[in-house]
């Protein structure tokens, strides 16, 4: 099925009912089938051919879900790009794909060379004049409908090829497994970037005619008016959101109607899922994937949240396994990397063909991410395996250790990293953030009352915040580096 269809069933079923609202502009489910009509018509126009990339570079917002089905319409490929990142790596990215043209921002700056730069009074113009004949270009569900880019923790991002095929198996397993209980006349309040997880959303709500509520740019005090105000009763946080909102005088008091959290992205403290369960019930989904598999691994739904630490079993059509060093399957209990496969995944790195037979020797993907599974068949995620530490000549995960750190009130940030050390290998450093009252040494005292010996950090220090992706997670590799770069640059 094409992306079109799905929207021109969703202007059938839900007519002039509410499909997206920002401010206090309403657009209906038709308005939203036309308008994405009318601008993929008019994209095809300029001479862009059905194939050819083009980034979107906008803020959360009605306009940036408007390019982003023209383009899937037009049979154009989405390339999205991320606000909060740097010009340097717009520019890569849109290098990187070939992109002829991008959708932007008037502050957005460019590279030079693209053949198509549409600023927004160009989309006003083309959305208000482009042709209301339905577009309709059939993609190949094998072939590329967008780029999405990976984290690039261990290297430049790599470009990740996802199809039709793997978007509609994306939303089909959110419908069966993630957000079963959608429904007609409800409220999903878009929060966190669009151009992320957040968007991964709103195809689900479209089918189920759910109003999908778009804040600009998340803000904790404005998020719990506006849930309250809206009477949102979905949503989705990243952990650290969580935490912020956790920290709002006013959440304890304000009248929320949230019935389902979904959470993911990186994973959560114990300490915050618990304080949070008691704040708004059980009402948390957590959704386990990575750019190569969006959104769709593992699932762990809210009657499950009492398997502590587990990101739940894998989609209902999701094959997943634990395998060691040499791609040998573990049996449950032992730690090894978390494989998966199934029709949600990436068809090929972009130009990366020796970076694609790695990943997917064997023909599992391979995430990347240590865990285990237990005999009933839930995961747990222990960290990333470049992220693992070795002091002393032990294996330190950082998630761990931060997990602790997150238990004392008032941190609400906690990134991990190993220093350089002649005795232990990697030496635990944690670096933390929260209440502009907390004590150092007070959070050591309290790790290490909860640590084993080699586990505990030998260092901590206090930053205004921590550095964070486009996607709200911790830089844990960026942290480490301004610590060293510190360290090296202090005299002897």
């Amino acid at each position: 099925m094409q992306v079109g269809t799905i929207i021109r069933k969703a202007a059938l079923y839900y007519q002039d009912a509410p499909c997206l609202v920002e401010d206090d502009r309403i657009v209906s489910f038709r308005q939203f089938d036309e308008l994405t009509d009318r601008l993929g018509n008019a994209l095809l126009a300029t001479g862009l051919q059905p194939g050819d990339r083009v980034g979107v570079l906008l803020p959360n917002g009605i306009d940036c879900l408007v390019a982003y089905y023209a383009l899937a319409k037009s049979g154009l490929v989405r390339v999205s790009l991320n606000t909060r990142e740097t010009p340097d790596d717009h520019a890569y990215k849109l290098g990187d794909s070939g992109s002829r043209g991008v959708i932007c921002g008037d502050g957005e700056t460019v590279p030079d060379g693209l053949e198509f730069i549409f600023r927004p009074a160009a989309i006003a113009e083309m959305t208000a004049t482009g042709s209301a004949e339905p577009c309709v270009v059939d993609r190949d569900l094998e072939a590329p409908y967008r780029l999405g880019y990976t984290g690039g923790t261990t290297g430049r991002p790599k470009g990740v090829t996802l199809t039709m095929r793997g978007e509609t198996a994306e939303l089909a397993a959110f419908l069966v497994d993630l957000v079963p209980d959608m429904a007609k006349g409800e409220t999903f309040l878009h929060a966190a970037p669009i151009a992320h997880a957040s968007g991964a959303f709103f195809l689900p709500a479209l089918v189920r005619g759910v109003r999908s509520l778009v804040m600009k740019k998340f803000d904790p005090a404005r998020f719990i008016d506006l849930a309250e105000t809206e009477q949102a009763t979905m949503t989705f946080l990243v952990p650290t959101m969580l935490a912020m909102l956790l920290e709002q005088p006013r959440c304890a008091e304000a009248k929320l109607n949230l019935r389902k959290i979904a959470y993911g992205a990186s994973p959560i403290a114990e300490s915050v899922l618990r304080r949070a369960e008691a704040r708004f019930g059980k009402v948390f989904a957590q959704s386990y994937g990575q750019a190569e598999s969006p959104m769709v691994i593992t699932c762990l739904k809210p009657e499950d949240h009492g398997r502590i630490g587990s990101c739940g079993r894998p989609f209902t059509t999701v094959e997943a396994g634990i395998v060691d060093d040499d791609d040998n399957f573990l049996p449950a209990g032992q730690i090894g990397e978390i494989v998966c496969r199934g029709t949600q995944l990436m068809a090929y790195y972009w130009g990366r063909p020796e970076d694609t037979a790695k990943v997917f020797r064997g023909g599992w993907l391979h995430t990347g991410d240590i865990g285990r599974m237990d005999k009933d068949g839930f995961f747990y995620i222990l960290d990333r395996k470049n992220d693992m530490l070795i002091s002393g000549g032990y294996n330190v995960y950082p998630r761990e250790v931060e997990d602790v750190l997150l238990a004392y009130e008032g941190v609400v940030e906690a990134a991990v990293v190993g220093l350089p050390d002649e005795k232990w290998g990697d030496r635990v450093h944690a670096v933390i953030a929260g209440r502009p009252d907390l004590d150092a040494e007070a959070v050591l005292a309290f790790a290490k009352a909860q640590l084993a010996g080699y586990k505990q950090p030998k260092s901590i220090e206090i930053w205004p915040e921590l550095p964070k992706s486009g996607a709200n997670k911790i830089l844990r590799r960026k942290i480490r580096d301004t610590v060293i770069g510190r360290l090296q640059g202090e005299p002897a």
